[in-house]
């Protein structure tokens, strides 16, 4: 009822319009008709004058009417420089903000729901910049008033800095306006107002924001810096602190642009994704699963058998895996590249200097134009009572203990419902362990939908997993970990503990502190990576917001090209398509929104599914479990918003969404595109002639039948 009053006075403002022909008024020879007409009016009847003037430009401007321009000549006109300019200047402000509201309520919430991602990108930044755009927008007579108005109003940009900023920014071009309707009878045309040389003002004028900015900018950089005095030389370009995912693939890139760059690493090459987290988990993964198809052998038309397990050997093969990918990491292939390779601790000392306590006992200090932090994150250990002296391990540690088992320890509690929680209890069940999970959480892969929570959890009960959920772990104590749920504690004796309960960037010890560079659980970064020192990046799982190799990889690449080449351009890191894979079996993967998020974010989407007991491949190989789930607008569009795959080989399977996501390939082009048979790629294929089948024109296909019935006679 109130969306319908307020389009009730807008019409009533265009029909009276239309009614006392304002529209042969608000012209050039109308004007001047009309100013002859008012002029002895106003002498005698000033302040009611004024009012009736303020009103109607009040309301035609708030209902997006052309004309304000004429309108603002016609104040100088009648009223004089100073008053015109006063009069108008409030009444546009006022009639551009009710234009502005008009718009916000009556079309904001439906734009939202159509197109709420991309506009989520405008209001961030809107949110951090929004007077400053606003103001420029203002300043730009090439960009129409009432444009800016009903545009703004689609945005979060608040109400108030739109009406101040609004009434700042239009000032100039008002009294410019108002000063040429002073001469209004000698105007002969709008072209005599308008001179190419004013409207190249108007756009030098435009600048002016961007200049101001960059001169805030450079004092704000010389108040960052104060304290410290800048080396007249550098020894390096840039020194890369970490050699996990980000750090190597910045001094990758720095070498391979000719730059000079230190790498420096404490630990071993790879970081943790190469020693302890991607490649021997997965490797262990597989072994695992190839211990559940032989005990399970049947399901192939074989004779299932119990596998005999060594655990040792099993140990032997993931580090060998480690081993043979080893040298893709090592100081070797690095140095060959033109990286100069450090071993030791680094520490900065000054935005501008790094000392590192080398491993051979030394100490060397570099001076860098610029750094980029890449030292990665480490497993959280949860303050529990007791938990400090039960031998609990993580994923970091745990690898060094298996390797020296002869057997899978028998009793394993494992603390995370997470995705490294779900893999090992998944792995080390098959392997022969009577593994129980512990989640405080209500499910298991809460980031997930619910479906896909209960499908894992489903899925570990059946390998012999006991999967609590709900159940805190409130203390650690004769070699049972006591969890609570609703009162009710429980207690469960292991072998091993294992925490899986989340990572946090390691932040203590690189310096950051000490130079003041901002932390907030991870090291807080611009849209360009870099700290609150220009010339200070980070990169990966130090950064956030994701905790993986690949995104670690991709933050790299902007973290070092901007530290290098950012003085010529700068680049934002884009998030803007970030795929995600447990690898349990099946497997999980995803990209882009799933159903909760969307939900959550208000987000109208249409959800199509194809299970994947029907896909010939999938059937051959026995592995029906699970699904393609594709996210695209409300309404019929193909764009693809996110996508959800639990099957064999999700993570390869999402690779095709995820270029079609980053090139904006809709479903129509993958359901043309030649999948070979028999693969599991299909089921991409087959998920897009989902969506097709339901979007098929109904009525054209009514007109072809008839027309195939008239073929036939």
């Amino acid at each position: 009822m109130k969306k319908l009053v307020v389009l009730a006075l807008l019409a009533l403002v265009i029909a009276a319009y239309v009614l006392f022909d304002l529209g042969d008024v608000l012209t050039l020879a109308g004007l001047k008709q009309a100013v002859a007409q008012w002029e002895a009016f106003y002498a005698e009847n000033p302040l009611a004058v004024l009012a009736g003037f303020f009103a109607l430009y009040v309301a035609v401007t708030a209902a997006s009417i052309p004309g304000a321009g004429l309108m603002t000549l016609a104040a100088g006109a009648l009223f004089g420089l100073v008053t015109g300019t006063i009069l108008v200047s409030f009444a546009s402000t006022l009639g551009a903000t009710l234009a502005f509201l008009s718009s916000r309520y009556l079309l904001r919430d439906w734009v939202e729901a159509r197109f709420g991602a991309r506009l989520k990108a405008i209001n961030e930044g809107l949110a951090r910049d929004g007077a400053f755009y606003l103001f420029t927008l203002r300043m730009i007579p090439y960009v129409p008033f009432f444009a800016v108005n009903l545009m703004m109003g689609l945005t979060r940009i608040r109400t108030l800095t739109f009406a101040w900023v609004s009434q700042v920014g239009m000032l100039l071009g008002t009294i410019v306006y108002v000063n040429a309707g002073t001469q209004l009878a000698r105007i002969e045309d709008l072209g005599d107002l308008l001179s190419p040389l004013l409207l190249a003002s108007f756009l030098l004028l435009a600048f002016v924001p961007w200049i101001a900015k960059g001169l805030i900018g450079i004092i704000q950089r010389r108040r960052v810096y104060a304290g410290f005095t800048r080396p007249r030389s550098f020894d390096r370009n840039l020194v890369v602190i970490g050699a996990g995912s980000a750090g190597l693939v910045a001094a990758y890139i720095a070498a391979t642009v000719k730059a000079s760059v230190t790498l420096v690493e404490a630990r071993d090459m790879g970081g943790d994704c190469l020693n302890t987290g991607c490649v021997p988990s997965k490797t262990l993964i597989k072994s695992a699963k190839v211990a559940a198809t032989m005990r399970h052998a049947e399901r192939y038309g074989l004779a299932a058998h119990q596998p005999e397990v060594s655990f040792r050997a099993v140990m032997a093969r993931v580090r060998e895996a480690i081993r043979t990918i080893e040298p893709h990491d090592s100081v070797e292939r690095f140095t060959g590249v033109g990286v100069d390779v450090v071993k030791g601790h680094a520490r900065i000392v000054d935005p501008w200097t790094v000392e590192i306590a080398r491993e051979d006992g030394g100490t060397q200090r570099l001076t860098t134009r610029s750094i980029v932090i890449a030292t990665g994150a480490e497993p959280v250990v949860p303050p529990i009572p007791g938990i400090a002296d039960s031998g609990y391990l993580t994923s970091e540690t745990m690898w060094e203990a298996f390797a020296q088992m002869d057997r899978v320890p028998e009793r394993v509690v494992i603390l995370g419902g997470g995705p490294i929680g779900c893999e090992l209890s998944q792995a080390l069940a098959r392997l022969g362990a009577q593994v129980t999970q512990v989640e405080k959480d209500a499910r298991l892969l809460t980031r997930e939908d619910e479906e896909v929570s209960a499908l894992a959890r489903a899925v570990l009960e059946d390998e012999g997993v006991s999967v609590l959920t709900g159940h805190e772990a409130v203390r650690v104590e004769d070699g049972a970990l006591v969890a609570a749920r609703a009162g009710a504690e429980v207690h469960l004796p292991f072998d091993t503990l294992i925490l899986a309960v989340g990572r946090r960037a390691r932040l203590s010890g690189f310096g950051l502190e000490d130079i003041g560079v901002h932390t907030a659980n991870t090291v807080v970064t611009d849209d360009f990576l870099a700290t609150r020192y220009p010339n200070i990046f980070a990169a990966g799982d130090v950064a956030g917001p994701y905790q993986f190799t690949h995104t670690a990889s991709h933050q790299a690449w902007y973290a070092s090209v901007n530290a290098l080449f950012g003085q010529f351009r700068k680049f934002k890191a884009d998030y803007r398509v970030i795929p995600a894979v447990t690898f349990m079996d099946p497997e999980v993967a995803r990209v882009g929104l799933n159903e909760r998020e969307a939900a959550a974010q208000g987000i109208a989407v249409e959800v199509t599914r194809y299970e994947l007991d029907d896909l010939d491949r999938a059937i051959a190989e026995s592995e029906t479990s699970g699904f393609v789930k594709v996210l695209t607008p409300a309404g019929g569009k193909d764009k693809v918003l996110g996508v959800t795959i639990v099957g064999a080989h999700a993570g390869e399977l999402i690779a095709e969404y995820v270029l079609a996501m980053k090139h904006g390939i809709g479903l129509n082009k993958i359901l043309g595109t030649i999948h070979a048979y028999p693969t599991l790629a299909e089921a991409n294929k087959y998920a897009a002639g989902q969506w097709k089948l339901a979007h098929k024109p109904e009525g054209v296909l009514k007109w072809v039948e008839r027309y195939h019935a008239w073929r036939r006679g």
